[in-house]
């Protein structure tokens, strides 16, 4: 399959039982979980029965890191939880099979850029250095380029990778809805093509490994991320087709982060998505 298409689903009910049962019901064929509250720092222990069932499971699977996540924080407090979370999330990630675990750039808050980078290279290198070969690649997902946000455009990747000493368990998640907000007009002619362009040449060929499809509420440049359902934003169904065609993303999943809390408007989604991603 060129592209799975597929969707952040709820666990509630179990990792696997609920979130492979969401999955059947709106036609996922790629999915993404969290693994911890996305609002909090608990460290959960896993479930061996349920990471067994996900990891035989034939379907790819991420792992999205909690929302609270920030290597660029001026707090030393925030800036441990941090890197205790996502070392949990990566161990749990392994656990269950995951292909990558997908990580928000962060902000530097009240300090410089520079210092809330050198924190990027001393704290997250040695993260990179502890993932198993066989375990998921850790991927930065560059954000909608609010409140001192360190990496918005794709270009601002370019710091993180040199930081990172270009480590190969580093790849990248590449947002639409944030991409927009940060100013990369999809919804031109060619602008989703120029924009993976752009990342290509930013990061290199193979480190795009996957693709949050959300449409945007809010114009492109706004700063904003309010992610819409497929179609209904500022970005429209044009753009999506561009990126299922470029040569970039071949085989790279797509996955929903869309509104809506009941199965239906997430089916409607991927049902699109599957739709474009088949149109000449």
């Amino acid at each position: 399959m060129r592209n799975p298409v597929g969707a952040h689903v709820p666990v509630a009910g179990g990792l696997a039982t609920g979130g492979l049962k969401y999955a059947a019901e709106i036609g996922a064929e790629a999915i993404q979980v969290f693994v911890a509250n996305p609002r909090g720092w608990a460290l959960p222990e896993g479930k061996p029965a349920q990471d067994e069932k996900l990891r035989a499971a034939d379907l790819p699977v991420y792992v999205h890191t909690p929302y609270l996540v920030n290597f660029g924080s001026p707090s030393p407090e925030t800036l441990a939880k941090s890197i205790a979370s996502v070392r949990h999330s990566l161990t749990r990630g392994h656990a269950i099979g995951a292909r990558g675990v997908v990580v928000h750039t962060g902000s530097s808050v009240t300090q410089t850029y520079d210092e809330a980078m050198a924190q990027v290279h001393d704290h997250v290198l040695p993260l990179l250095e502890e993932i198993p070969e066989d375990g998921p690649d850790l991927l930065l997902e560059p954000m909608a380029g609010q409140n001192n946000m360190l990496c918005a455009k794709v270009q601002d990747l370019a710091p993180f990778f040199d930081r990172l000493e270009n480590h190969p368990k580093l790849g990248v998640c590449f947002d639409t809805c944030h991409a927009f907000a940060a100013g990369h007009d999809l919804a031109s002619p060619g602008g989703a093509k120029d924009t993976i362009d752009a990342l290509i040449a930013t990061v290199g060929e193979g480190r795009l490994q996957l693709i949050h499809a959300n449409d945007s509420k809010d114009p492109c440049a706004s700063g904003r991320d309010r992610h819409e359902n497929i179609g209904a934003g500022h970005i429209g169904e044009p753009p999506f087709t561009d990126l299922f065609q470029h040569p970039a993303t071949a085989n790279i999943p797509f996955l929903i982060e869309t509104p809506g809390r009941a199965p239906a408007p997430h089916a409607k989604d991927i049902k699109t998505l599957k739709h474009l991603r088949t149109t000449p």
